[in-house]
């Protein structure tokens, strides 16, 4: 993590069941952080009451225990996306894997999760139009061994 920032919204992912002890001061850098991972050390090492070396050095035992796994950019939506799902599949046979390359073809496949309970698959969907999220279901519920398509449109999120 550097003083520098490029302008660049950014989320930061923390490990929740990281082995490492974190105390309260590092609790604190991370809940600055997640709330901007953007924050330059020195902002931070003035938010916690600790020296920047303090921190930047904090930062890194954060980064190197796994707790902190990574600043990652937070891409806005594209405007063309009108309708968001989650497809719930139910299939005879076959493994994830063999689903999730015919979810290939579909650039509005964005994530496939295989999942436990009685639903085989989750995927997520993200169509300019309820017409063609309806098509893009269609071709998955005619795959060989899907018997059952669930459809689940988005009305809300909340970013955490």
């Amino acid at each position: 993590m550097t003083d520098e920032t490029a302008g660049i919204p950014v989320i930061l992912f923390v490990q929740s069941g990281a082995e490492s002890p974190v105390d309260k001061f590092d609790q604190r850098i991370i809940a600055l952080l997640r709330a901007d991972a953007r924050l330059s050390v020195t902002e931070v090492a003035r938010q916690v009451s600790l020296s920047r070396s303090a921190v930047s050095e904090r930062i890194r035992q954060l980064e190197a225990s796994g707790v902190i796994q990574g600043y990652h950019a937070r891409i806005a939506e594209p405007t063309s996306v009108a309708v968001r799902a989650y497809l719930e599949l139910f299939y005879t046979g076959g493994r994830c894997e063999q689903y999730v390359e015919r979810m290939r073809v579909f650039p509005e496949v964005r994530r496939c999760s295989g999942i436990s309970g009685e639903t085989d698959m989750m995927v997520y969907v993200e169509a300019p139009s309820m017409q063609r999220l309806a098509e893009v279901r269609g071709e998955i519920e005619n795959f060989p061994g899907v018997y059952k398509v669930k459809t689940h449109v988005l009305v809300k999120d909340w970013l955490m």
